[in-house]
């Protein structure tokens, strides 16, 4: 860009900003799904973390910071509440001691049951049709792809 070219304004204003729209939109998500998960007594990034295990059963410490985009610092402490509610056990990895194996308990496959119903939920709430939807979802995965290989 030509530094001695005058900025357009408009580049500054706070409704064209795509990063805006993106935590706005975002912070109005985890809201939406307050409602369904309060009576499952977890958050929403606890729920995140319950999609990848129903999925994944025994999965790493790491592997599962990988799949949420989160840090040992932030996933560790979740970990441990929801270990201490009853829902996961932890333990050391017999292939690689330093690794962290996560299991669900009973506890947290009932919840699995329970939980079911919230992405229609959440669908119906939104009122748009599904092709709209995964357009939308695959943007989204291809502007992530695009900041994640800039950061490299």
């Amino acid at each position: 860009m030509d530094t001695e070219q005058t900025p357009d304004p408009s580049h500054l204003l706070l409704d064209n900003q795509l990063c805006f729209a993106l935590y706005a939109a975002s912070k109005a998500m985890i809201q939406a799904y307050r409602p369904h998960l309060e009576p499952l007594g977890i958050t929403y990034p606890q729920y995140l973390v319950f999609m990848v295990l129903w999925e994944e059963e025994g999965i790493t410490l790491k592997h599962l910071g990988e799949r949420l985009s989160l840090d040992s610092g932030t996933l560790t402490p979740l970990i441990k509440r929801l270990e201490k509610e009853g829902f996961v056990t932890r333990e050391r990895s017999t292939k690689d001691e330093r690794a962290i194996q996560i299991r669900l308990t009973q506890k947290g496959h009932k919840l699995r049951n329970k939980a079911s119903f919230i992405p229609q939920k959440m669908l119906c709430q939104v009122n748009l049709d599904i092709p709209l939807l995964e357009k939308m979802r695959a943007d989204l995965k291809t502007l992530l792809k695009m900041l994640q290989s800039s950061d490299s």
